[in-house]
Parts: structure tokens; C-alpha cells; sequence
């Protein structure tokens, strides 16, 4: 395979996203009818998938493909002489959420062997095909149901399926992936246009994506009532039924088990140590010193995977409102997928 072409193809296809997305649907052609066609058959099979949260995943892929980001990301690693076949068992949760697994193989001079999510089957086949025809047929993929004939598998799934994965597959070289969630720690004095960001990275998705906040860490002082006012701009999502099902299902369990819980008739606060917290409710507790939260985040580790804060706080952390938006050399799990793929 010729990687020249492949980079080539991929910047194309960034271009070509980037114009469907600034087009006026009256000023289609018959091949954004097809992608616009497609973004409502994956939203009436997925309802979590709305057109906006395609598109906004969309939009996030059109900026990464460029051609200063692509070489930027490939400098640092060596290309395989060798071509092997990947399996690759991509999660749903979120639009286009194994896209980047798929790239990286590719890009290794590898085959990647793609067993899709029954939530996410229609856009990784579209944006491959379309790849392979701005690359001059360059780009080698299959889709299967199920793998076999691999020389390594990188798979993402629950922590009570990485289990069986890592049976299954304990003889492969491989990345299993589990669970995980994402934190913000807040210093108290963030202004009102942070603290709407940092709704952004709660919300987007319907808070599905391991990069969403699903924990809140506050200063003991903090009025629970910033966070509700920098909520409102989201107050529709209440409209979603799969996501209102959510939320009356968890206030009738708190209401039943009567735990103190914080109500803004869209999501719920609820102050607990929990790192994981139930669709529509966000887990907050209060901190007097600042290494007790660090402490967490070092004894958590394995199950966060980034934590939304100033960086001033010396956490490791990236800004308010960046948590859905990752870079090419940004991995899922904090495992270097192109440097396994380099062994492979």
C-alpha cells in the first residue's frame, strides 16, 4: 500500500466532510443526499445518534484531517514494512468513536479487520469507502462479523466483556479496553463562561463517551448553584425520550431510597465519591485540600481517562470544553495505538 496516497486520500476526505458540513441542504448534490441520507438511517437505528451529534463528531474528524495534523501525528512513529491483518472490535457509544483505531491501522500499513457495533454500523463503512476512492484504491479493509485470521486485535468494551476478551484472546497481541470516565476539578473562582464549557463536556453526547464528566470535584465553599445556571443552555436535552427515560428512571430511585440529590428537572447532582455516575445525574463531592483530590485521581487512574481543570492546578488536565475534542495522538486508555501497532 502506498502511504503517500493514503495521507493523500485521508486529507480529502477532511476536505470532503468539511464542505458537506457547509453546504445548505438545498445545494446538495446526489452524494451529500446519500451522507445526509445516512446520518438519518444511523438516527432512527441509534436514537442516541441525533443528526447534530453525527455532525458534531463529524466536524471534530474534518478539523483532525489535515495535512499539518497527519504529518505531525506520523512523524513520530515507523511505518511497518510488513503488512498484518488487525482485528478491531469498535465500541458505539459514540459517533465514530473507533474511527481512530481504523486510521491507525491503515496508516501502519496494516489491514484492519473491523467487526462494527450493532449502534454504529453505517458511517465507518461510508468514510472508508470514500477514503479508498480519494486514495486511488490504496486503502485495504474488511468488515466481518466475526474475527478470525488476525495477527493482533485491539478491542473496546465493558469491563465485564474486557473479561472475556482477554480469555478469548489471551493468546494474541492485543489492547483490551474497559470502562472508563472522565473527572473536572474546580479551583472555585472559574467564571461563568468556563463553567458553560465545562457543561459542554458533561452534556455533549448525552454524556455517553468516556471523555464526558460524570464526577465533579468542588471547592468546600463552591455554591452548588453555579453549576445548575451554567447547565440551562442544555435544558432541552429533557426533550430526548431515551434520555428523559433516564432521568425519571434514577429520580424515582433516589426519590425511593430517599438520597439527597440536587434537581434542575434535566440532570440531577448528586453528592457522591463515586467516579461513575448513572446517565442524566453527575456525581460531585467537596474538597478542602487539594491533594486528597489528587490522591483519587492516582488511585482511580485505570478508570479515568481525563480530567477537566485549569492548569494551574497542576493535574495533568486539559482546558474546560476540550473533552470531546481529542487529537490524533490522543489514545484511548492512554495506550499508544500506533506504537503496539508497531510491534505488530
Amino acid at each position: 500500500m502506498n502511504i503517500e496516497k493514503q495521507v493523500l486520500g485521508l486529507i480529502e476526505l477532511g476536505d470532503y466532510i468539511k464542505e458537506f458540513l457547509a453546504k445548505n441542504p438545498e445545494g446538495y448534490s446526489d452524494n451529500d443526499l446519500d451522507f445526509e441520507l445516512l446520518l438519518k438511517k444511523s438516527e432512527i437505528e441509534n436514537p442516541w445518534f441525533t443528526i447534530d451529534n453525527q455532525k458534531f463528531a463529524l466536524q471534530q474528524w474534518s478539523g483532525l484531517l489535515t495535512e499539518e495534523n497527519i504529518k505531525n501525528w506520523l512523524k513520530d512513529y515507523s511505518i511497518s514494512k510488513i503488512t498484518k491483518r488487525v482485528g478491531l472490535i469498535l465500541a458505539g457509544n459514540i459517533p465514530l468513536v473507533g474511527f481512530h483505531d481504523v486510521i491507525s491501522v491503515v496508516l501502519s500499513n496494516h489491514i484492519p479487520v473491523i467487526k462494527l457495533s450493532s449502534k454504529d454500523k453505517y458511517m465507518v463503512p461510508f468514510l472508508l469507502k470514500k477514503w479508498k476512492e480519494f486514495s486511488d484504491d490504496q486503502v485495504d479493509y474488511e468488515f466481518v462479523e466475526r474475527l478470525k485470521d488476525f495477527d493482533a486485535v485491539i478491542a473496546t468494551g465493558s469491563n465485564n466483556t474486557a473479561r472475556y476478551l482477554e480469555y478469548y484472546f489471551k493468546n494474541s497481541l492485543s489492547i483490551i479496553r474497559k470502562n472508563r470516565t472522565s473527572a473536572a476539578v474546580l479551583k472555585g473562582d472559574e467564571t461563568p463562561e468556563e463553567l458553560q464549557l465545562l457543561a459542554k463536556d458533561i452534556f455533549q453526547y448525552f454524556g455517553l463517551g468516556c471523555r464526558n464528566v460524570t464526577r465533579i470535584f468542588i471547592p468546600d465553599d463552591f455554591l452548588i448553584d453555579r453549576l445548575f445556571e451554567s447547565f440551562i443552555e442544555y435544558k432541552d436535552i429533557i426533550n430526548h425520550n431515551k434520555y428523559a427515560n433516564n432521568y425519571d428512571y434514577n429520580r424515582a430511585v433516589f426519590l425511593l431510597n430517599q438520597d439527597k440529590f440536587w434537581d434542575n428537572n434535566f440532570v440531577m447532582l448528586k453528592e457522591d465519591d463515586k467516579l461513575f455516575s448513572p446517565l442524566s445525574v453527575v456525581h460531585f463531592s467537596r474538597y478542602s485540600s487539594l491533594d486528597d483530590v489528587k490522591n483519587f485521581i492516582a488511585e482511580n487512574g485505570e478508570s479515568i481517562q481525563c480530567i477537566v481543570a485549569k492548569e494551574e492546578l497542576g493535574l495533568d488536565s486539559i482546558g474546560f470544553g476540550e473533552a470531546q475534542n481529542p487529537g490524533l495522538n490522543t489514545y484511548a486508555d492512554n495506550v499508544d495505538t500506533m506504537k503496539f501497532l508497531e510491534l505488530v
